[in-house]
């Protein structure tokens, strides 16, 4: 198992092309990011994202975010990019804000049950953006088994997922375990399914009144206005995305 851990700081090149070889062959691997490590694959290849809920022992009704290196890229992934994406990515992308979008028409991506949406983040994570632009976008969850603790270490993800995994990119201890804050954008209201390391004040801050007052802001089951479909979901703190 051992072999299949590269530190990044010995060979950064050699960690990059094997965990872009692993993800091009349709693998399954373990990443940093800028707050839990995460499990990935390649969002547009079903059977990979197969593999990731595999491993994770979860299913289809738990779909994965996509990770993106640049901000930009959102724009091939979803649609109805209004003021509030631009102004919420302006201010906390790269960063621990995963935004809950209408997913673009034509998307390839088989992530689950996610319905018409998809959820997106720009990870503040120098190694990670730069595995990504090699990559392209991943479906990214948090790495460990479906119920436990989401993994700090390289070694507590090998720990957790085993042979399931093809790489373990190892760039030291994670910063977690407070993850990624979820906010829904889907519908006439913004709603945050997970607060995490961006409190509800910071994006008020930047958007006034996105949250409201009444509007629940405890990690909750996502779905959308009555007769719409339901977001892409996401977990709890351990074992949500990363």
């Amino acid at each position: 198992m051992t072999d299949r851990i590269l530190a990044m700081a010995d060979d950064p090149e050699a960690a990059y092309d094997a965990a872009a070889d692993a993800v091009a062959a349709g693998q399954v691997i373990v990443l940093p990011t800028d707050t839990v490590y995460g499990v990935g694959a390649d969002a547009i290849n079903a059977e990979a994202v197969q593999r990731l809920l595999d491993a994770k022992q979860r299913g289809r009704d738990f779909p994965p975010p996509v990770l993106v290196a640049e901000v930009p890229m959102i724009r091939a992934l979803a649609e109805g990019v209004d003021e509030r994406v631009t102004a919420l990515a302006g201010a906390f992308w790269p960063g621990a804000l995963t935004l809950v979008l209408r997913s673009a028409p034509n998307l390839r991506m088989d992530l689950g049950d996610r319905g018409d949406t998809i959820a997106v983040r720009v990870p503040d994570h120098d190694l990670t953006r730069e595995l990504l632009r090699r990559t392209g976008p991943l479906a990214v969850s948090s790495a460990n088994v479906h119920g436990q603790p989401a993994a700090l270490t390289a070694q507590d993800a090998a720990a957790q997922l085993g042979d399931a995994v093809a790489v373990y990119l190892d760039a030291g201890p994670g910063t977690g375990p407070l993850a990624s804050t979820i906010v829904d954008l889907t519908g006439t209201h913004a709603r945050v399914l997970r607060e995490g390391r961006i409190t509800v004040a910071d994006l008020n801050a930047v958007v006034p009144r996105l949250i409201e007052p009444d509007e629940p802001d405890e990690p909750e089951e996502p779905g959308g206005s009555p007769g719409s479909p339901e977001p892409a979901r996401a977990d709890g703190n351990e074992d949500g995305s990363a």
